[in-house]
């Protein structure tokens, strides 16, 4: 059996990151690694990674359904209509992650997604998304970074995006499933 894989209560391997927090495993079997479309899903998955930098993701799962809530459903267009007034709510809100910087991000990318064409923003993330590899063995061989993810993050930037490094990158890219990295052993690998 891979050491990186855990066999849960179920009997079901997983990637042994998932441990036996049921959120963890809800969030591994059913949405990690599967591709994911859509300019406002992908506007919530680059927010909530954006405020998980330097905090665990299980966090931010815990705390999804108030980020939820107080950011419109995640929906561009309203959030781009927030004011200092909102940022002040926000900032007030014990049910999220309380970072002005994130916070302010969020929004500045909101108005940035909100001046595209629909569908224009789920285009130029997955025009990112490497060709297929081969499945890791173990997170040993999971990179931080890739080429592809340094690249989105550059064009990102330049186009005004915030809090979407490289690595923040990656991990989206992974999320989203535009990579796969359940690593071999794991039932969704």
């Amino acid at each position: 059996m891979n050491p990186d894989t855990r066999t849960g209560a179920d009997g079901v391997a997983r990637c042994a990151w998932a441990g036996d927090d049921p959120e963890y495993i809800r969030y591994h079997d059913e949405e990690w690694g599967r591709p994911l479309h859509g300019d406002r899903a992908l506007f919530e998955k680059m927010s909530l990674e954006g405020f998980q930098a330097g905090l665990s993701w299980i966090t931010i799962l815990r705390k999804r359904p108030r980020f939820r809530e107080v950011f419109a459903g995640f929906d561009p267009a309203a959030v781009a209509a927030y004011d200092e007034s909102d940022v002040e709510r926000l900032m007030a809100d014990a049910g999220i992650i309380r970072n002005r910087a994130k916070i302010l991000a969020v929004i500045g990318n909101a108005r940035l997604v909100e001046q595209m064409a629909p569908d224009e923003f789920d285009d130029l993330m997955w025009s990112f998304a490497p060709a297929p590899g081969p499945r890791p063995a173990t997170f040993a061989e999971v990179p931080a970074t890739t080429a592809e993810s340094v690249a989105l993050s550059k064009e990102l930037r330049r186009r005004g995006f915030r809090f979407v490094g490289p690595t923040t990158m990656y991990a989206l890219m992974q999320s989203t499933g535009m990579v796969d990295d359940h690593v071999a052993g794991c039932w969704r690998a």
